[in-house]
């Protein structure tokens, strides 16, 4: 299914979403069409599915611009306001795998989850990098390239800036490289089938993640795979409707002026830092 097939519906209210990979703490961040895409969707139930916040770049240096706790007060006024809110940590907010089972402001802080759907699927949610074999074998490497790519998204951050003062609508040059670089499409490939074959042993129907910042729901041998994408540069997020359906949220198309508002104040709050 692709994300087209959603209605283009800027307010929502949804069974279960799905969000992931939002890296705060970095200028990467879209801290803010995150904020608005909160603002007009609720869900009975909301998953973080890791890398909410990066504390790889955290611990480098110190990036946190007001729009980052507004991100956390709007997920935690969810929690309190009767949404359930389950936080599964990645890679890069490891720091959290030690409080699991724990509860802050409402916030339940979980390893993984199994969660079935309103037509009765049981899908596997987990952030993913545990079957990435260079987080698990080479984070060295892993760090390395986590520098590149966030040298990547400082320049895809001041392109989009002259591309929103020209009237033209967000783009993503890292999602473009990686559609078009051959080892990073093998690399997807094989990630999504290892997730696959991981729900297929558990015995479940498919499997929800995050971790390499490219949004798809598709079929891969009968299983049923689903990522959510990020909000630092796809801007996506999974949803599920009341009747079981699954969808990929698109909010910098379907966010509309709103979301293309959000991005231009994002961009005056970078020009002045």
């Amino acid at each position: 299914m692709r994300p087209s097939d959603l209605p283009p519906d800027a307010n929502c209210h949804y069974r279960t979403l799905w969000i992931s990979d939002v890296h705060l703490g970095t200028a990467g961040c879209k801290a803010e069409y995150l904020i608005d895409f909160l603002k007009h969707n609720e869900s009975d139930t909301l998953y973080l599915v890791g890398d909410i916040v990066d504390a790889w770049q955290l611990k480098k240096s110190w990036y946190w611009r007001q729009s980052h706790n507004d991100v956390v007060q709007k997920l935690l006024r969810k929690a309190r306001k009767g949404t359930r809110v389950i936080y599964i940590p990645g890679n890069h907010d490891e720091p959290l795998r030690d409080y699991l089972e724990v509860t802050f402001g409402g916030i339940e802080v979980a390893g993984e989850a199994v969660h079935i759907t309103a037509d009765g699927r049981k899908l596997l949610v987990i952030h993913g990098d545990l079957f990435d074999g260079v987080i698990q074998h080479a984070k060295w490497f892993a760090y390395l390239g986590d520098t590149l790519y966030t040298l990547i998204l400082k320049l895809n951050h001041w392109y989009n800036h002259l591309r929103v003062r020209l009237g033209f609508p967000y783009w993503s040059l890292s999602q473009y490289l990686k559609h078009k670089v051959k080892n990073a499409v093998n690399f997807i490939s094989n990630f999504e089938a290892a997730l696959a074959n991981e729900a297929r042993r558990r015995g479940l129907d498919g499997v929800v993640c995050g971790h390499i910042h490219k949004a798809e729901i598709r079929d891969i041998d009968g299983i049923v795979y689903c990522n959510d994408g990020d909000w630092v540069e796809s801007l996506t997020a999974l949803a599920e409707t009341f009747d079981g359906a699954l969808h990929i949220i698109e909010w910098n198309r379907i966010g509309g002026q709103a979301a293309t508002l959000a991005t231009a104040t994002a961009d005056r709050e970078a020009v002045v830092s």
